[in-house]
């Protein structure tokens, strides 16, 4: 059972997208306890774009991978859109990743022996849209992507660059309530870091929530809040200074029309 977030729980607020709760992440290593998250407290609210620093080791792959349950947590809480998340079973947590969370990573992960078109509609299908629902979502991010001539292409055929897109369209498949991406222009040479920002960027502007783990000062730059770990803590959680953006219109979020050719 997903557990609803109470009314004496969030009394006035809006309900965040994304919530952690006094988060905690012990590994063992030989038998030693090695703490990756210490007590981690941190919300995120609709529509927020929150960029995550840190050296080496401070736990941002961990923390973001927890909050999209790739990784279970030690002790603490986890709410993603209101439900309690971190009691899920595996199938559970499956599930809700399917109807609300995209993920973006910095090594694609696209399937090989699929095609393009098959790597992006794959999401949809698995959510439960209807083969034609899926097909539809596919062309339409592809073609807002640059990559409709693509489409019957494998991931091996495509520059770092355009997997990197392909990644991105397959996040967005099933227009999800948040976007965790860890390192996603890591892997990219700065012409390509420019593309898959300037995308991130024109979704986050249309309403989309997204949480990024980043080791680059100019690709944290993108975002209106910067969160910066240290041994698994945060030292360090504001605003980042940028020009005013137009509220979302929710007439055009995420999932409407996202204007991405320039």
């Amino acid at each position: 059972m997903i557990e609803p977030v109470s009314p004496a729980e969030e009394p006035s607020a809006a309900v965040p997208v994304v919530r952690a709760v006094n988060l905690v992440k012990i590994y063992q290593t030989g038998g030693l306890p090695v703490p990756a998250v210490r007590g981690v407290d941190l919300r995120v609210e609709p529509g927020e774009f929150v960029a995550v620093m840190g050296p080496s080791g401070s736990g941002k792959s961990t923390l973001v991978h927890m909050l999209g349950g790739l990784d279970t947590r030690t002790s603490g809480e986890i709410w993603v859109d209101g439900e309690r998340a971190d009691t899920l079973t595996e199938s559970g947590w499956a599930i809700l990743r399917r109807r609300k969370i995209g993920f973006v990573f910095q090594f694609f992960n696209l399937v090989a022996n699929m095609t393009v078109a098959d790597n992006v509609e794959l999401p949809a299908l698995l959510g439960g849209s209807s083969p034609r629902h899926a097909r539809e979502r596919r062309e339409y991010l592809l073609g807002e992507l640059g990559l409709s001539g693509k489409a019957d292409a494998s991931p091996a055929q495509l520059s770092g660059g355009e997997q990197q897109r392909v990644a991105l369209a397959r996040a967005l498949a099933n227009q999800p309530r948040l976007l965790l991406a860890d390192e996603p222009t890591g892997n990219l040479d700065s012409r390509n870091t420019r593309d898959v920002l300037r995308l991130l960027g024109e979704v986050h502007r249309q309403g989309q929530t997204i949480v990024m783990v980043t080791h680059d000062a100019r690709v944290a730059a993108l975002a209106d809040r910067l969160i910066t770990l240290l041994d698994g803590e945060i030292a360090d959680d504001g605003a980042i200074a940028s020009p005013r953006r137009p509220k979302p219109d929710p007439d055009h979020g995420p999932g409407k029309v996202i204007e991405l050719r320039g």
